[in-house]
C-alpha cells in the first residue's frame, strides 16, 4: 500500500495545537510562520494549508 496523502510538517505559533509525532516548526510571529510555511512548501514539494491563525500544515497530495 502506498500513502498518497499525508502531513509532512506543522508550523505554529502555539505548540499546544500540534499533536506528537508530527515535524513541528515553532515561530514567534504570524509573519515568520507564513515565511517558514512558504519555504517548506517548496522544499518538501507539498502544499501549505492554514488551519487557524496560529497553525499551518504542509500536506503531500
Amino acid at each position: 500500500m502506498m500513502l498518497e496523502k499525508f502531513i509532512l510538517a506543522a508550523i505554529t505559533t502555539n505548540p499546544k495545537k500540534v499533536p506528537a509525532g508530527t515535524a513541528v516548526f515553532h515561530c514567534d510571529s504570524k509573519e515568520e510562520m507564513e515565511k517558514v510555511a512558504a519555504n517548506l512548501e517548496a522544499i518538501l514539494d507539498g502544499i501549505a494549508h492554514a488551519l487557524t491563525e496560529e497553525l499551518y500544515i504542509i500536506v503531500k497530495h
